[in-house]
């Protein structure tokens, strides 16, 4: 059956992927992006992430249009690259209140509807430096591993009404953000990596259908790597 799914951070990269994957199964597939332009043939609605008012108001649009959200993508983010002592600490505050703090401004928002629904599906969308670190990446680090702890404390608190909260774990992905990285950046990053190569966005994607699918619907607290096994052992 076709469900109403909303990606935030969803007109590039990963999140794109991730969209264009759920509207190709059929799925009312709605975006949130916060600069740049929307997708085409996507409904697509301006949202900050930061801001409780602008994603209330972004729920609103898509319930209008879709009705109640039933499955969630969190995938809104950003990085402020670091070295400790260079990062000032507003540098830390906002990557976390939009990586972290912009995850729960929207699983709150979104599981009013999901209770009087009794079901829904949330995935969050982490990362590999989340489990095992980066220098100079404190703060984004920070950020996607507290997502971990989110989404297994909402999985039990929720659980019983029928939601699964679960997270997809990405390594280095073939997106504008790493094609700014240098050749030789490039090829240290994916010498780290056994399968030899950076991840393509529908791969990412593919795992984050499977999380949202009823083939997932007994997995919860999750945490899912698509990393070509950078981050084995973590």
């Amino acid at each position: 059956m076709s469900r109403s799914v909303l990606i935030t951070g969803g007109n590039r990269g990963i999140g794109l992927a991730i969209a264009r994957r759920f509207a190709d199964a059929g799925d009312r597939v709605a975006v949130t992006y916060r600069s740049g332009e929307p997708p085409e043939g996507l409904f697509a609605v301006r949202c900050d992430v930061t801001d409780s008012e602008q994603v209330d108001q972004a729920f609103k649009q898509v319930e209008n249009q879709h009705g109640p959200v039933e499955v969630l993508i969190a995938n809104a983010g950003i990085t402020k690259d670091q070295l400790l002592m260079r990062m000032s600490e507003d540098d830390f505050t906002t990557v976390l209140d939009t990586n972290l703090t912009g995850a729960f401004r929207l699983a709150k928002r979104a599981s009013r509807g999901m209770l009087r629904a009794k079901k829904g599906r949330v995935v969050l969308v982490s990362s590999a430096v989340a489990l095992r670190g980066e220098s100079g990446q404190a703060n984004y680090a920070a950020s996607k591993a507290g997502l971990v702890g989110f989404a297994r404390s909402m999985a039990r608190e929720l659980g019983s009404r029928g939601i699964t909260f679960n997270l997809v774990a990405p390594g280095l992905t073939e997106t504008a953000m790493s094609e700014q990285l240098s050749e030789e950046q490039r090829e240290n990053l994916k010498s780290q990596i056994p399968l030899g190569r950076l991840a393509r966005p529908e791969e990412i994607a593919a795992a984050v259908a499977f999380l949202a699918s009823d083939a997932a619907s007994y997995i919860t607290g999750a945490v899912v790597p698509v990393d070509g096994g950078a981050g084995m052992g973590h």
